[in-house]
């Protein structure tokens, strides 16, 4: 059995990690609204925001930023360390990110590595978009809600996952906070889409496409 990663996975994990990298500056800019040296005072941003006068520092954007810089070092030394290559050396996030994507083809040979490095970059960008108030795609998905017989299942593509939106639904898993939150929606990851598709009525493939068409769509925006 091939061991080596499909070039969808490379691809897609090339395109998140440009993403994450044409993000990041905006989170910078965003961390100290009005102007200012945001790129400066990043490092600095785990305080109370800055000297006395500057702009105030925007919390939810330094909490963001901070794990997001903590994920892309984590990042680098676990493809690293799984390519024999040691400690990366110090750098920024835009530059570690680089030097990434320039080791993705020497990881193909590892699918479990190449698709946790597209999970984690995809995981930062949407903690990234959640900072910066962009709402995140949603898109309809055919067939009918198993728990309430709706045609109100959405994916989140970035997400990889399908919800029901109708706000009345409740489900009967026990393990899903929908019963007691009304703010939740019961949820189906993608390792579920083929049990959602046989109790909805729609095409587990179909899903599978309508996720990826929505996902390319985002990354190239």
């Amino acid at each position: 059995m091939s061991s080596s990663t499909s070039p969808q996975d490379t691809a897609r994990a090339a395109r998140w990690i440009d993403l994450l990298a044409r993000q990041f500056p905006e989170l910078l800019t965003e961390l100290t609204p009005g102007g200012g040296r945001p790129a400066s005072s990043a490092g600095r941003s785990r305080g109370t925001g800055g000297s006395a006068g500057s702009a105030p520092v925007r919390l939810h954007v330094s909490d963001a930023l901070r794990d997001i810089t903590d994920g892309v070092v984590e990042l680098e030394e676990a493809v690293r360390d799984k390519l024999g290559l040691g400690r990366p050396p110090r750098a920024d996030v835009p530059e570690r990110l680089r030097r990434i994507a320039e080791l993705l083809d020497r990881a193909a040979g590892h699918p479990v590595l190449v698709r946790h490095v597209l999970d984690e970059c995809r995981r930062m960008v949407r903690r990234g978009n959640r900072a910066l108030g962009t709402p995140e795609a949603m898109v309809r998905v055919d067939g009918r809600c198993p728990w309430c017989d709706s045609v109100s299942l959405r994916a989140l593509p970035a997400a990889r996952t399908v919800l029901c939106v109708n706000p009345g639904c409740r489900c009967a898993d026990p393990r899903c906070a929908c019963a007691e939150d009304p703010g939740h929606r019961h949820c189906w990851a993608e390792s579920s889409w083929a049990e959602l598709a046989l109790a909805s009525g729609a095409d587990a493939d179909g899903i599978a496409e309508l996720v990826d068409a929505a996902e390319a769509t985002e990354e190239a925006a």
